[in-house]
């Protein structure tokens, strides 16, 4: 007698019922359908086809892979006395993946069963699925019998975090370490989800769908070389015409317009001078400045030290230099000597 065991995975961030042609191949052609879920998603589509799924649940007190495993040999075995030329069942497993159902299957096995065991994917992942999933979980973190804490934030009280996470993200990108970036980075997308979800019950809400729609829509009106009829081949060519409609777009009079005053002073410096090479304003040069400030007393001395640190970010500028992230090295090294001189690593 020929017995036949499919485990059928479906990913939960697909529609439900969007199953490969194998899976409802295995479904059509099976003697039984088991699963261990009485909410799985797949159940109204699996009714929708005719497909009438048994549940498995073990009893309190009972070990619920050893319950399913029992219950799936239980059918591959077919009615006592019965003479099957095959039997043949489908379990579909849950979303975790029914951990230790396999070992357990063969923890129970009998000689002669001669069990066929066949893994079939019905559904995958696309690329991004996964953000679902923290949509989902903020989603419950907000809402009535969630989080206390989250329930109470805004826009407002979340500002800080976000400029902290992008930070701790900064830190990750120039100490090169791509295990505190990936961590980061989701910090970030925390913040992104985080401030989307609280917008949903402003008076004219919007979702995280509207932040996507929106940069996809920016993104793709941004690069006519790529989804039109645009000409660019180098990346100064398409930096200048992402510029151009950008202005367009936000009725942009000046070059500095858009920039926002609350950046760090050394980057708004250097995204004013970048902005500005095309007008032909120019900095005063840095011997000029270190000049005044030797010269001048204290009174006026914050204007030339003002000049004397634009005067330096416009020639780090020439030179290729970020000079934040120069700064901010600097910082890292007089930290680690600091630490060294208190006999600390």
């Amino acid at each position: 007698m020929a017995r036949r065991l499919t485990l059928l995975a479906t990913s939960p961030r697909v529609v439900p019922g969007l199953l490969s042609a194998p899976a409802w191949a295995a479904l059509g052609s099976a003697d039984v359908v088991l699963l261990a879920d009485d909410q799985h998603a797949l159940l109204p589509a699996l009714a929708a086809a005719g497909i009438r799924p048994r549940v498995v649940k073990a009893p309190a007190g009972d070990v619920l892979v050893t319950v399913q495993a029992r219950a799936i040999l239980a059918e591959l075995r077919g009615a006592e006395g019965a003479a099957y030329a095959e039997r043949s069942v489908v379990w579909v497993l849950s979303d975790h993946g029914d951990d230790g159902l396999a070992d357990a299957i063969a923890a129970e096995q009998r000689p002669g069963d001669d069990l066929s065991l066949e893994l079939v994917t019905g559904s995958w992942d696309l690329p991004g699925a996964r953000v679902l999933d923290l949509v989902a979980v903020m989603d419950r973190l907000r809402s009535p019998g969630g989080c206390p804490w989250d329930a109470r934030q805004t826009h407002e009280s979340l500002v800080d975090y976000l400029i902290e996470e992008s930070y701790e993200a900064v830190e990750a990108i120039e100490t090169g370490d791509p295990a505190a970036l990936r961590e980061e980075l989701g910090d970030v997308l925390l913040q992104v989800a985080f401030h989307a979800r609280i917008a949903e019950e402003q008076e004219e809400p919007w979702s995280i769908d509207d932040v996507a729609t929106g940069i996809v829509e920016k993104l793709v009106s941004r690069h006519p070389h790529v989804f039109a009829d645009g000409d660019a081949t180098t990346a100064e060519q398409v930096e200048a015409t992402w510029q151009t409609l950008k202005n367009a777009e936000k009725g942009r009079q000046s070059v500095t317009d858009g920039i926002p005053a609350a950046l760090p002073a050394l980057v708004l410096a250097a995204k004013l001078i970048s902005r500005s090479a095309a007008v032909g304003v120019e900095p005063v040069r840095p011997e000029v400045a270190a000049a005044a400030v030797v010269a001048v007393g204290a009174v006026e001395g914050e204007t030339a030290y003002g000049d004397l640190l634009l005067a330096l970010v416009a020639r780090a500028r020439d030179d290729g230099v970020d000079l934040e992230a120069a700064l901010r090295a600097a910082a890292r090294r007089y930290r680690a000597a600091v630490r060294t001189a208190e006999g600390l690593r």
